[in-house]
């Protein structure tokens, strides 16, 4: 039985931050600093796969792909230095946080990555002062879809997980990882394909969808 909304924890890349338009603002500057051909992009998207693979193997493959003069560390190196210079906020996203705070729901960043670069992401979307606190697996030695990243979530906000919803765009990660921590889950499909075994307690049409759990 759930009690009342006391804390809404969101997933980032797929969910506040729209990371597809942020690789696609991304490659049109990477594609003209290395003269890449026509294709790049698109098979780059592919390989990345939402985010889940290797930055050093997508470039690997690209190289080896289009027989690039290129290295494989200097495109990587050109992704680290370049993927967040301009972010892209998913939409509707601040007028729902904004509304949230208003009705004094405590606000959580839970996302897995590298702590620096997610703090640069998050602070070129605007957030960090629009949440109550952000945990980036790399920084606390936890990973999602490991339930123990929630509970550390919900210990820092003081809010038990009945009282709290977990939003993402992951069948697993943000479904299956927060629900097995004792929330409930709302995914935002984009993500991966949601699996017949996984049934998060609500299917969201965007994130304003948030403001009526």
């Amino acid at each position: 039985m759930s009690g009342p909304l006391r804390a809404v924890l969101f997933d980032l890349d797929g969910t506040l931050h729209d990371r597809a338009e942020s690789i696609r603002r991304y490659l049109k500057g990477h594609a003209r600093r290395f003269e890449l051909p026509a294709g790049y992009a698109e098979r780059f998207t592919v390989l990345d796969d939402l985010g889940y693979r290797s930055k050093q193997e997508v470039a690997a493959e690209l190289v080896a792909e289009f027989g690039l003069s290129h290295t494989p560390a200097e495109l990587f190196q050109d992704y680290s230095d370049h993927a967040w210079s301009d972010v892209a906020r998913m939409p509707h996203a601040l007028e729902v946080l904004t509304e949230l705070r208003r009705r004094g729901v405590r606000l959580g960043i839970v996302t897995n990555g590298w702590t620096e670069k997610q703090q640069e992401c998050i602070r070129g979307l605007d957030l960090a002062q629009r949440v109550d606190d952000v945990i980036v697996s790399e920084a606390v030695g936890l990973k999602k879809p490991d339930p123990a990243i929630f509970h550390l979530a919900l210990s820092r906000l003081g809010v038990a997980a009945q009282d709290a919803w977990y939003v993402g765009d992951s069948p697993v990660n943000d479904v299956a990882g927060p629900q097995a921590a004792g929330l409930q889950a709302a995914l935002l499909p984009g993500g991966h394909p949601l699996p017949p075994t996984l049934r998060p307690d609500v299917l969201l049409q965007d994130l304003r969808g948030v403001l009526e759990l």
